[in-house]
């Protein structure tokens, strides 16, 4: 023996002890020998578990070799134990070993230890691995049990010839019998199913005569009136002898039938749902794209069978193609699995080309082992929403339109209602008057540019305002401009507009003239006095109906009518590049010329009436006649101011009246005027020294008064508004002359 054999040896005497240990290694036998000599050090040694083989005295002064061996026996019944004495009888021995004992040998026979201690080792090898197996068997016989129980399968085998069955435990808990009954094809017949015994009972005639494998399903009637489904599988089986037998397993699957029922009335009402869902619902394959399953409300929100949705290699064949890329972004997102769900309003083309709205839900579907597997869209048509919000974007715009029309007319209404107009209506019946207001009846309905020409006073925006009144624009506003009245830096800002932040000063957005009279017309009074660049921004409005504000970046349209007026002869502002040539043509579409108020010397009486009449009502006076002397007077006078100059004439002497006659003072009017008059520029150049001189000489004759009767703008006959413009660009500064 290569590894050393640990002996526990109950012997009261040392030297015995130390015999059998010799006696053993004399003959080859590897040990180490431990003696004891009382029950206490027995049962102590014995705890370790250290010990391989048991040799004991039969008699001991405290002890005996029985009661020992009926302590190992009990407790540690692996270890061989032999007696070794010298004082045991044969018929104690015999009735040792019928007890337990392995072997027994005399102390007077020796040799005889060496082969009953190898033998005994031998028998408990033996007995150990049969142990072992032993257990091993219980041990999967437990597993398999435990197993059928836990998958309701049950085992059994068939001996067609002779008609035994042998069954497992697990097979009768199904078929319900007790283990102890004995199993036959009777039994097996009186719990199957009435409607279901013709059936199996044909299964068994056809596999006793084919010996051919069976795999089938039927249900069992059990006593207490409930129903059992089973799964009955079986191959034939062919042992050495010539044996024949089925062996098969039988399961109970009335769990999986009843849970197959629910999911099947689960999927019906799914279905009915899915069906009968009022928004359009569609399954999608995650990989491909492809629609699995469409309900009726999607196939009729896009007039497709459900067979011609399942044709599509992709849902995204029905997406608007101006919708793809983005969609394709997000549902990409959504397949890596970066999110759950996705909602968005996307398009969607019929066949006939129409599209419809849809807000669109997308739900990842994921699979057992939680992988993406499939989308499930669900589609709520809002195509009429949709057009109800471009109706209502439509109207909201068309109203911020009319407010912002509304808004730009009531600017300039009350810019017009605060005017001061020079006429309330065209007052006369001279020859000259009605052959103007024969070319504004012509005009008037038109869309035509109109120039108006003539000296200063003589009612040029009247005219432009009859003009306006007989246009289709009349409903609409008229805005009148002074080109004169306006700083040069200025006056682009005062027709166009600008942005915020486009020069110094400019803090907020401002319309222009031009958005002001969107729809209407436009007077552009003074046109002479444009600068260059103004001019270039007026020709492309008479051009190409557009204008851009002052640091504006887009164009704006401009549906407007454009009326001007100049007391200045424009042919010779041309011949020396003060004006646009192609302006000028642009704007000389329909020219109008304004007779002087001494070419219409039959006018004049009608126009007395007219201003005493309108001055003395608003002054609360009552004036009934005209002095005889007075309207000689004004009749005869040349009016160089015309009808303004009559105006204001008129109110002043109305003002100074106190009686009922109307008089006026023959000082007012100037037969012989002083001053150079810059109102002949409208036929020759003045350059602008001459004109310099010609205004300070004005301002000393009148001490530094500008408006008025007796003011400078009556002595140069331009208004006073073109004066004090004139004063500003060339930077005269009018009150060193109030002294002089």
């Amino acid at each position: 023996m290569k590894t050393q054999l640990r002996i526990l040896h109950l012997e009261d005497d040392p030297r015995d002890a130390e015999l059998v240990q010799d006696t053993l290694e004399a003959d080859g036998v590897c040990c180490s020998v431990h003696r004891v000599d009382t029950e206490a050090d027995f049962v102590a040694s014995l705890k370790t578990g250290e010990f391989d083989l048991i040799l004991a005295d039969y008699t001991l002064p405290s002890f005996d070799g029985i009661s020992a061996m009926h302590i190992a026996r009990q407790n540690w019944p692996h270890l061989p134990f032999i007696f070794v004495s010298g004082t045991l009888d044969e018929e104690i021995a015999i009735e040792a070993l019928k007890i337990g004992a392995t072997d027994y040998v005399y102390k007077t026979r020796l040799s005889r230890i060496v082969p009953s201690v190898q033998r005994a080792l031998r028998e408990a090898g033996e007995k150990t691995e049969l142990r072992h197996a032993e257990e091993a068997l219980r041990r999967s016989e437990a597993y398999l049990a435990e197993a059928q129980k836990l998958s309701h399968t049950g085992s059994f085998g068939w001996d067609i010839s002779s008609g035994e069955i042998n069954w497992s435990r697990e097979t009768f808990r199904i078929f319900g019998y007790e283990p102890a009954a004995k199993s036959t094809i009777d039994l097996v017949v009186q719990r199957i199913h009435p409607e279901d015994a013709a059936y199996v009972q044909q299964i068994i005639d056809r596999v006793t005569r084919e010996r051919t494998e069976f795999d089938f399903e039927h249900r069992l009637l059990m006593p207490d009136g409930s129903v059992k489904h089973v799964h009955v599988v079986g191959r034939p089986s062919e042992d050495e002898s010539g044996r024949f037998e089925f062996v098969g397993a039988v399961t109970d699957i009335t769990e999986r039938k009843r849970a197959e029922a629910l999911l099947s009335e689960s999927e019906q009402r799914f279905r009915a749902i899915f069906n009968e869902a009022g928004t359009g619902i569609v399954l999608l394959d995650l990989v491909s794209d492809a629609p699995i399953e469409t309900n009726r409300a999607l196939q009729t929100m896009l007039g497709s069978t459900r067979d011609e949705l399942s044709r599509l290699e992709t849902y995204d064949q029905l997406t608007c193609e101006e919708d793809r890329e983005a969609d394709a972004a997000l549902f990409r997102d959504l397949c890596e699995g970066n999110r759950e769900t996705l909602r968005q309003e996307k398009r969607l083309v019929l066949r006939d080309g129409r599209t419809v709205w849809t807000n669109a839900t997308f739900t990842l579907l994921r699979d057992s082992q939680g992988r993406p597997k499939y989308v499930i869209a669900i589609n709520e048509d809002i195509t009429e929403r949709k057009r109800a919000d471009a109706d209502l974007q439509r109207a909201m715009e068309e109203i911020k339109q009319l407010r912002d029309q509304l808004y730009k007319e009531n600017i300039a209404l009350r810019e017009e209602i605060d005017k001061t107009s020079m006429f309330e209506e065209i007052v006369g019946d001279s020859p000259a008057l009605r052959t103007v207001l024969a070319r504004v009846a012509k005009v008037g309905p038109t869309e035509s540019t109109v120039l108006i020409t003539g000296e200063t006073g003589t009612g040029k925006e009247l005219i432009a305002r009859a003009i306006h009144k007989r246009s289709r624009r009349a409903s609409r506003a008229f805005i009148s401009v002074n080109c004169a009245a306006t700083p040069n830096a200025l006056i682009a800002s005062e027709l166009f507009g600008h942005e915020k932040g486009s020069f110094t000063g400019a803090l907020q957005r401002r319309l222009g003239r031009f958005e002001l009279a969107e729809g209407g017309t436009i007077f552009l009074d003074e046109i002479g006095e444009l600068p260059a660049e103004t001019q270039i921004a007026l020709l492309r409005v008479l051009q190409e109906r557009e204008f851009d504000r002052i640091g504006g970046s887009h164009p704006i349209r401009a549906d407007v009518r454009v009326i001007a007026a100049t007391n200045r002869d424009l042919e010779t502002a041309i011949a020396r590049g003060a004006f646009r040539s192609d302006l000028y043509y642009r704007l000389n579409v329909f020219p109008i010329e304004m007779p002087p108020l001494r070419e219409r010397k039959d006018d004049i009486p009608t126009l007395i009436d007219y201003f005493i009449h309108r001055y003395s009502r608003k002054l609360g006076k009552k004036i009934a006649t005209i002095e005889k002397k007075t309207l000689e007077l004004l009749k005869s006078y040349a009016w160089p101011g015309n009808i303004r100059e009559l105006q204001n004439v008129i109110e002043r002497s109305v003002i100074v009246c106190e009686t009922d006659l109307f008089s006026v003072d023959p000082s007012w009017l100037s037969f012989e005027p002083s001053t150079p008059q810059l109102a002949s520029a409208a036929t020759a150049y003045v350059s602008p020294a001459e004109e310099r001189v010609a205004i300070e000489t004005a301002l000393a004759a009148t001490g530094g008064r500008v408006s008025g009767p007796s003011g400078a703008a009556a002595q140069l006959r331009m208004p006073a508004s073109t004066l004090e413009s004139k004063i500003r660009s060339l930077k005269i500064n009018k009150f060193r002359f109030k002294n002089t």
